[in-house]
């Protein structure tokens, strides 16, 4: 079974009626909980900037909430700085990839690092056709426990399903895209965009991000990528190549964290919207002191050459009290040199209610008009043909 951490055609029919009948005598089909697909949020629809005006008179998360939105439309309003989009948890399937979208289509963000299973697990699962759901009841309560979702081959997280069934077909594509790649060593980057281009050939008409962020030239980075959909096709991928005997595909993190600090030199000035924390978090602000260590090896000054993130705003629900990284603070960030703290403010607050306020917020406000597009997995990719021809 698939990990439900940092992670098909749907059925019409309506669950059984309780007719004041116990939960437990209920009769549940798969049919039946794979019912009600989750409906992505579309941040275009509502203006939230009254809610928000209003929210910076408040106090506690509100007035958090209204800062970081400021500190967001600041971001897009100084065109020179890139801006680098952190997501961790499971966000797609718990709705908010239309918001996403919308920040890419909008060029409101320049380019992502992620956990595999929001790109790979929920966003590709579902640029392939297949759906998240709506589960019935609540965890509290739910009307059928986890041991029989296991015999039904359904997934569960927290609220939501999803069908393994249709997982296993997603593990079998990463499969097959690999099988594509001559063999030796690639970033998550270059995975990620060869999965772009699959959906734009074969499933043109279902809304991806990971398929947006390909027609808009925004590269992905999922530094932890065999945790996810892509590492059971890797390792069908490497298992059948040393039964065949031939050579394979690998993952370069190192890769990953290089083209990453690439994109610091590409742009001096940069900003980060973190969506949660863990591995996506600290690869984004690592970028600073990776190129400090570049410039300090080429003869520069170990602090002062690179600026830090000028711009960062955090929402999580992580606490910083217990030493951890997905709930340190910013400010904490700054010790570390890498985020200034001019303009950065944490959000403590569930992402799913917070943030389609914020997206709505900076779209509405439109201090994104007239930002250029980078189109840094171009950048990125010359730096590869580059390499290959040195």
């Amino acid at each position: 079974m698939h990990k439900k951490t940092d992670h098909a055609t749907p059925a019409t029919p309506a669950a059984p009626a309780t007719s004041g009948k116990p939960a437990a005598a209920q009769k549940w089909t798969k049919e039946n909980l794979l019912s009600k697909p989750i409906t992505h949020v579309d941040v275009t629809s509502f203006d939230a900037r009254p809610v928000i005006d209003a929210y910076r008179e408040m106090a506690y998360s509100s007035r958090t909430l209204a800062n970081a939105a400021d500190i967001y439309s600041l971001m897009l309003a100084d065109k020179g700085c890139a801006v680098v989009l952190t997501l961790a948890g499971s966000l797609v399937s718990a709705g908010l990839k239309k918001a996403l979208i919308t920040l890419i289509e909008n060029d409101m963000v320049d380019a992502i690092v992620s956990t595999g299973a929001n790109i790979v697990d929920q966003d590709f699962f579902e640029g392939l056709g297949f759906k998240h759901y709506i589960a019935p009841g609540s965890p509290e309560a739910p009307p059928v426990d986890d041991l029989t979702l296991r015999d039904l081959m359904i997934d569960r997280i927290y609220d939501t399903y999803i069908n393994e069934d249709d997982l296993r077909a997603c593990d079998d594509t990463t499969k097959r895209i690999f099988d594509t790649f001559e063999p030796g060593a690639y970033s998550s980057r270059e995975f990620i965009e060869a999965m772009g281009a699959y959906l734009d050939k074969h499933h043109p008409e279902n809304e991806s991000l990971v398929k947006t962020c390909y027609r808009k030239r925004v590269p992905i980075f999922v530094p932890a990528f065999s945790d996810c959909s892509a590492g059971f096709g890797i390792v069908l991928h490497q298992v059948e190549a040393i039964e065949a005997g031939r050579p394979m595909v690998a993952f370069d993190s190192g890769k990953d964290f290089r083209e990453l600090t690439e994109l610091k030199f590409a742009s001096a000035d940069t900003g980060l919207i973190m969506l949660g924390g863990g591995v996506p978090k600290n690869f984004a602000q690592d970028i600073v002191v990776a190129a400090e260590l570049l410039v300090e090896r080429r003869g520069g000054a170990a602090r002062g050459e690179v600026g830090m993130h000028k711009y960062a705003v955090q929402m999580t629900v992580a606490d910083s009290r217990d030493g951890a990284l997905s709930g340190s603070t910013l400010r904490e960030a700054c010790s570390w040199g890498k985020v200034d703290i001019v303009h950065e403010q944490m959000v403590f607050g569930e992402l799913t209610a917070l943030f389609p306020l914020l997206a709505s917020d900076a779209f509405h406000r439109r201090r994104w008009v007239g930002r250029p597009q980078r189109k840094f997995a171009d950048l990125l990719n010359e730096g590869v043909r580059q390499t290959a021809k040195a």
